[in-house]
């Protein structure tokens, strides 16, 4: 029931293939098994919205406009904000202070229309740019944190993880499979992800 205590919440992802789970077999990825482990307070709508081999230049020039088709201006609406990050940008040769911006950009556009935004690092992929992914989320991580948004570092914790490496190996296209969305599930879940709900720590 939607009233004024529960108001109805909507949740747009934006991102590349990774935030639409691409490689797992079923189905779900990171943010569907995010949503699965949260008791929202009332009703709840996620919204996937994801472009293959998007850059942070892509998205941050069609974000607002996708998201603002799914929101609402309804008093009884929550409407929140996850980006999710890829790592495109270094394929496309984007500079860290490019990709700093196209970010800062977003996060800045996004606090001028009240939306609360949580930001989802960029995972760990092929190992000759981990270098390279390691600063980019670093980067990525300071211009959150200035902000004082919510940031959850992927990489550091799954650059050398075990399980995530095979999966990886098992893979062989650069996506994780099953357990890989886990891991990354694993740590948004104990990221801020509750507090940024305004829930409880143990309601997954």
């Amino acid at each position: 029931m939607t009233d004024a205590t529960h108001p109805e919440l909507r949740i747009c992802v934006v991102g590349d293939e990774l935030s639409a789970g691409v490689g797992d077999a079923k189905g779900l990825g990171w943010a569907g098994r995010v949503v699965a482990r949260t008791r929202f307070a009332g009703a709840a709508m996620v919204f996937p919205l994801a472009i293959p081999g998007e850059t942070t230049t892509a998205l941050s020039q069609r974000w607002e406009l996708e998201t603002s088709r799914r929101f609402s201006n309804e008093p009884t609406v929550d409407n929140r904000l996850v980006v999710a990050l890829g790592r495109h940008d270094l394929d496309a040769g984007l500079s860290v202070a490019r990709s700093r911006l196209n970010l800062a950009n977003i996060l800045d556009v996004a606090e001028s229309r009240r939306l609360e935004t949580f930001v989802v690092g960029p995972p760990p992929g092929h190992p000759a740019d981990a270098e390279r992914l390691g600063e980019l989320s670093t980067a990525f991580s300071d211009v959150a944190n200035r902000r004082r948004v919510p940031y959850v570092d992927t990489f550091g914790p799954l650059v050398t993880h075990e399980q995530w490496l095979a999966d990886l190996a098992t893979s062989g296209d650069g996506y994780p499979g099953q357990a890989g969305y886990g891991l990354m599930a694993w740590l948004v879940l104990h990221t801020g992800w509750h507090s940024w709900l305004g829930l409880p720590d143990d309601a997954a």
